[in-house]
């Protein structure tokens, strides 16, 4: 059955959130075999939005703070937590990290923008870097195209300024 037939909130890149609350982030790169935050290290708090709404608009608290502790976090690993905390270093206060959703005039529509960013910036801040460059040397035919183009370059240039009118 799909999360969506079980009346459970659907979010991208999240397999699933479970009916306690937890957060299940499918496989990617930097998570092999997935993630599952469980609600307890998730923290949501409910405030009133700025902006249009009409005759609701300043009763319903339906602005989102998602906030979610990566350097206290359990179901990091030392070296996953050590990685999140590099790469999302200006998105932390006091090693946690705070999204704000209020996009939508609906709470529960904000709830699954919130939980939907935060696995986003969780799989960036996971992925491995990418491996690093070997450094090569140009061929000599590489070098000697080079040197050609800019011949061919310079002698277009040069046809292009007026004749010398003393010669």
């Amino acid at each position: 059955m799909s999360p969506a037939a079980a009346g459970e909130p659907v979010v991208p890149g999240v397999d699933r959130i479970r009916s306690s609350g937890d957060l299940v982030i499918a496989s990617a790169p930097g998570l092999a075999a997935g993630l599952v935050i469980p609600n307890a290290e998730l923290s949501e708090r409910f405030s009133r939005s700025s902006g249009p709404g009409g005759q609701s608009v300043n009763t319903t608290d339906s602005r989102v703070e998602l906030r979610f502790d990566v350097a206290h976090s359990t179901e990091l690993t030392p070296r996953k937590r050590d990685r999140a905390l590099t790469a999302l270093a200006g998105r932390l206060t006091d090693g946690v990290l705070s999204i704000v959703a209020a996009e939508q005039r609906s709470q529960t529509q904000n709830r699954v923008a919130a939980r939907a960013r935060l696995v986003n910036y969780l799989r960036e801040a996971l992925e491995p870097p990418p491996p690093l460059r070997r450094a090569t040397r140009p061929s000599r035919a590489a070098r000697q195209r080079r040197l050609d183009s800019k011949k061919q370059r310079s002698s277009v240039k040069a046809n292009r300024a007026r004749p010398d009118p003393n010669s």
